[in-house]
């Protein structure tokens, strides 16, 4: 799995009191407490009064077995309660009564959280395969350029938020997208689904990165005249990998800048910002983009403000730039991953989108790679 959907997923990552399946050791524990006590009756001289303890056995079983296997083991505590050389404290009619009633009680609740959970199993994989198909995952690769990244949404419980990204092969080269739509979290999904449509749309058929954010921007002017009481807005930043070129075309609707990381320097791309999309641009000075000469082991990152404006405990930024010259890794999964760690070493979680998309371009020896600095 690649970067971006790997981060996507850990993101998502549920405790056991919110949905995930219990733990090993709570499946465990009813088995092992009811081993526990019966070895404890058989070795000690002395009589104990552990009948309390057998009770609990079946409300253990239903948090995470079946009816059956809370039944049966229901049944081996109510049966080891009337074994007289159990010596369990001579456990009366009323005592056996109760953790009977128990038992059969713990029955019932096992059943209806065994359909509970196949019904949320179900639903979160129809909503994970949705999300998908708004977002699939980033391939390791698209023709010349290795990529890889990280995704996290801000609202619990979703796989897309408020931030976009694809990278597509076109007819001349690789091209990507990397953006931050308004709002976040569910709300913001259907806008990134237009978006990302019109962006898929425009790969193919646009002959610059101007054409590729008129498009773009056209989207959003559309969607949002259909309610004259909502404005949509989103920052983008739009790479070009031409084939046969050392170059990279970077073009800046609103958004924050690239980094290019060139061996341990780190260097902010001058990119021209333009308005963002949805503000009509065709109308206004439109973005300009920025060409610039790569060189071999160059690696080019995107990003959204989600990472930029995490913050520690104090309330300081994470300092990004600073940072990223600590790591070398020559893959981009690496780099990613080594970010990611390093972000929530530092702000301990992440409240906003957060996008990051590391390229690194494999050059044509024969393309006759650019020496000079952006």
């Amino acid at each position: 799995m690649t970067g971006a959907s790997s981060r996507r997923r850990n993101g998502e990552e549920r405790a056991w009191l919110r949905g995930a399946p219990p733990p090993r050791w709570v499946r465990w524990l009813p088995i092992v407490l009811l081993v526990a006590l019966c070895v404890a009756q058989l070795v000690t001289e002395e009589k104990l009064d552990l009948a309390f303890l057998l009770g609990a056995i079946p409300p253990l079983a239903a948090l995470t077995y079946g009816p059956a296997a809370t039944a049966l083991l229901g049944g081996i505590v109510i049966v080891l309660l009337n074994l007289p050389f159990m010596n369990l404290g001579r456990p009366g009619n009323s005592d056996v009564l109760t953790v009977a009633f128990v038992a059969v009680l713990s029955v019932l609740i096992s059943w209806v959280r065994s359909r509970r959970d196949a019904q949320l199993v179900t639903v979160r994989t129809v909503a994970e395969a949705a999300q998908f198909a708004v977002l699939p995952p980033l391939p390791d690769r698209v023709g010349n350029v290795r990529c890889s990244g990280l995704y996290r949404a801000a609202e619990r419980g979703t796989l897309v938020g408020g931030d976009l990204f694809d990278v597509r092969r076109g007819p001349s080269g690789v091209r990507a997208v990397i953006g931050d739509v308004q709002g976040h979290g569910l709300s913001a999904v259907g806008t990134v689904a237009g978006l990302l449509g019109a962006f898929r749309e425009a790969v193919l058929d646009q002959p610059d990165l101007e054409g590729v954010a008129a498009r773009l921007d056209r989207r959003l002017v559309v969607d949002a005249a259909e309610d004259e009481h909502h404005e949509l807005f989103a920052t983008a930043l739009l790479l070009e990998f031409p084939d046969g070129s050392p170059v990279v075309r970077a073009l800046s609707c609103g958004h924050p800048r690239p980094l290019l990381l060139r061996g341990r320097e780190v260097i902010e791309l001058p990119v021209p910002s333009g308005a963002p999309l949805g503000l009509g641009i065709a109308g206004l000075d439109p973005p300009r983009p920025l060409t610039v000469p790569l060189r071999s082991g160059d690696r080019l990152l995107g990003l959204t403000d989600g990472l930029i404006e995490a913050r520690d405990a104090s309330g300081a930024f994470y300092p990004l730039a600073d940072r990223l010259i600590r790591f070398g890794a020559d893959d981009p999964a690496d780099l990613t991953d080594a970010l990611w760690r390093d972000v929530l070493r530092f702000a301990g979680t992440v409240r906003d989108d957060l996008t990051l998309l590391v390229f690194a371009p494999e050059l044509d020896p024969g393309a006759g790679t650019e020496r000079g600095t952006p």
